[in-house]
């Protein structure tokens, strides 16, 4: 017997449409490149805090380093995506318990991801809105963004997130219990 279960054939239109899964696959394949810019990224903003680590302020230095976490954040996102978009919606990677697999693939589905995802979403809210908050330090700041206004509207859209996160767990939780009694 082979590797593989032989493929049922489709007839031609839900063949079609099944086999449309594949044009997600350049979507994917942007993500990666996405990815390598954020690398370059973390890469250009370590580098000006280790050249003008002398310099900066406990404040700058705070504030570069919660610039490197969110992009790191932001990168983990990507790759959540990434892998756990690919496995759920066009083919599976067949990692064949690889030790290098991520744990959360084992269980990874729709469900799970957009949880992840509003997590990962709120994680890295949480960081502007600290970067806001220390920035802030002085209200009167010609930008925008370090407004009292403007700090409440950041205030208010991160706990939208968060308000979210809870209602899609939430709905999930209530359609297992519904599957759970099925």
């Amino acid at each position: 017997m082979s590797e593989h279960p032989q493929r049922a054939r489709l007839r031609p239109l839900p063949g079609l449409i099944f086999a449309s899964r594949w044009l997600q696959l350049p979507l994917y394949l942007g993500l990666i490149v996405a990815q390598g810019v954020y690398v370059l990224l973390f890469l250009k903003e370590l580098w000006h805090l280790v050249t003008h680590s002398l310099t900066f302020g406990e404040q700058q230095i705070m504030l570069v380093v919660l610039g490197l976490i969110d992009v790191v954040m932001i990168s983990n996102l990507l790759i959540m995506v990434i892998v756990g978009g690919y496995e759920t919606f066009v083919s599976r990677l067949h990692l064949n318990d690889h030790p290098d697999q991520p744990e959360w693939l084992d269980h990874v589905n729709a469900s799970v991801l957009k949880i992840k995802l509003a997590m990962a979403i709120i994680g890295i809210s949480s960081i502007h809105l600290l970067r806001t908050f220390i920035e802030a330090g002085g209200l009167g700041s010609p930008s925008a963004a370090f407004t009292e206004t403007g700090v409440m509207w950041q205030t208010l859209i991160h706990c939208v997130f968060i308000l979210s996160a809870v209602g899609i767990a939430y709905v999930e939780r209530l359609s297992h219990g519904s599957h759970d009694r099925h």
